[in-house]
């Protein structure tokens, strides 16, 4: 059965073809079209549509004058909200607005959105950057009736760079070059690893063959809004890196780790030759005090032995023969006895090989235990969307991890699990290394068809919990292989963590 079941997941996975992680694509997930319909006895009698970004999964933040009217005729204009994927649509309500920095925020009575990150460091001029949204031009070109404004579609992207930032009004404002029109009011501006940079609001007029430019309420505008609407929202201030770069930063990380072990190791080798080597001269010396000690003791009988015979044939010749024989004995045991002591005398010569065999050999890498704590390395990591807090982690026997997640082992000696969860759109690949040092999680932020397939894989494996059973582990082993070969052939996210047993954390923490 676990063989058939492997046949299974494998034929599955070869009808996913991997393709690569795209950050903006990740991002477009979460933009929306926000649209507002206004009506008088029943009657539609005006409609509006911008676009807007997920910052919850409920929530949307959007500009201020796509959803104004709705502020101000609440019975009269209602707010909908059209996902980039699915199947439909959802009724929104305005949760807060802000008009002098031209924000708002929606939220949806129903469904979940995947929520894109808010990035919080500097952004240099000439950055490169793209609009995500709805541009009504697009629209234009593509639509064919109303439905059209209320069907799930992906939004219209448009790359270019970042000129500087001002402040309008005062209002911090991004100027760049991504080209935009009405409908693209409220989408993200994002950076290349698809965070939000700012929220597109107006362009300037391109008359008598001026350059038109476009301006982006600033991601701290937009943060300080939520903050005084009381809305949470993931930020990263990390800059954004390639995943071709944060490889190479791990390698070079991991590269520098190995020499220094290997360092470490060369110094223990040298500590450990350096023991054996007194070791072998103090067995040396005491072999050859043994040794001679023997002989002594071997040359001490046979001298009392000799003399102990010529006792013998001096009572012989006074013909006391009953101590002739007491003296003759004597001597002789005693002469016996120092020639075997001068055989077994011990060698010179020592050796410890024994010993330094023990202290060579390795048993084969097995899954450390324990309670750990682990903290993330900023210097291996790609981080987009992800907080960054100390994780802890619990390994328990045959890699079952916080007592209730199986991890199996791969064939680089690293033991791993892919979370593929009902709600996010996004698939976790979580290792660690054999020695419990090393916790790496990879996040895939998919699209809802690929989701959809990964889902259908994991439901080909039902077990929830850890296991010793060797058919259960080899039926999760093949599960994880289909799921990651239907994956992308880089992760969105990387987060790399350096771990150490919680009580030694514990004890540094108090230390400082």
């Amino acid at each position: 059965m676990t063989r058939l079941l492997t046949l299974l997941l494998a034929l599955f996975a070869l009808s996913l073809p991997a393709r690569a992680a795209d950050d903006i694509s990740a991002a477009s997930r979460s933009v929306v079209r926000v649209v507002t319909v206004a009506m008088v006895d029943g009657e539609v009698v005006g409609f509006g549509h911008g676009s807007g970004i997920a910052i919850s999964p409920t929530r949307i933040v959007t500009n201020a004058h796509v959803v104004e009217s709705a502020a101000k005729y609440p019975g009269n204009v209602a707010l909908g909200v059209v996902p980039s994927e699915g199947q439909k649509s959802y009724a929104g309500k305005l949760v807060a607005i802000d008009t002098a920095r031209d924000l708002a925020l929606v939220e949806i009575t129903e469904g979940r959105l995947p929520p894109a990150a808010i990035y919080t460091g500097p952004l240099d001029s000439g950055a490169d950057v793209v609009a995500l949204g709805y541009p009504g031009n697009v629209d234009l070109a593509t639509a064919r009736s109303a439905n059209d404004y209320i069907t799930p579609r992906s939004p219209t992207r448009s790359e270019g760079n970042m000129s500087n930032m001002q402040a309008v009004d005062g209002v911090a404002m991004l100027i760049h070059t991504a080209k935009i029109s009405r409908g693209n009011s409220g989408g993200p501006l994002v950076d290349q690893c698809g965070r939000i940079a700012g929220i597109n609001t107006a362009i300037t007029r391109a008359d008598d063959g001026d350059s038109p430019f476009a301006f982006a309420i600033a991601g701290r505008e937009l943060t300080r809004f939520l903050t005084d609407a009381r809305q949470e929202y993931a930020s990263v201030g990390t800059p954004c890196l390639s995943m071709a770069e944060a490889d190479a930063r791990e390698r070079a990380a991991i590269e520098a780790e190995a020499r220094a072990r290997e360092q470490a190791d060369a110094a223990k080798e040298a500590a450990a030759r350096l023991d054996r080597e007194l070791k072998q001269a103090r067995a040396e010396e005491d072999a050859l005090a043994s040794r001679e000690n023997r002989i002594a003791l071997a040359g001490v009988f046979f001298v009392i032995g000799a003399l102990a015979a010529g006792a013998a044939l001096l009572f012989y010749s006074q013909k006391n023969i009953r101590n002739a024989k007491i003296a003759g004995g004597a001597g002789a045991v005693l002469m016996i006895g120092a020639a075997v002591l001068f055989v077994t005398r011990p060698d010179a010569h020592a050796e410890i090989g024994e010993e330094a065999a023990k202290a060579t050999s390795a048993a084969a890498p097995t899954l450390a235990q324990g309670n750990f704590l682990c903290t993330i390395r900023p210097d291996r990591s790609r981080i987009t969307v992800s907080a960054t807090t100390d994780v802890p982690i619990t390994i328990g026997k045959n890699g079952c991890v916080n007592g209730r997640t199986q991890y199996t082992r791969g064939a680089d000696d690293r033991w791993q699990r892919i979370l593929v969860p009902n709600e996010e759109a996004t698939v976790t690949v979580a290792s660690i290394d054999s020695a419990g040092r090393d916790y790496r999680v990879d996040r895939y932020l998919l699209d809802a068809e690929t989701m959809a397939k990964a889902r259908e894989t994991r439901a080909a494996v039902t077990l929830k919990s850890c296991t010793a059973d060797p058919d259960a582990l080899a039926g999760l082993a093949a599960q994880q292989d289909a799921i990651r070969s239907a994956l992308p052939a880089s992760p969105n996210e990387r987060l790399v963590y350096r771990c150490q047993p919680a009580s030694a954390a514990a004890a540094a923490a108090a230390g400082d």
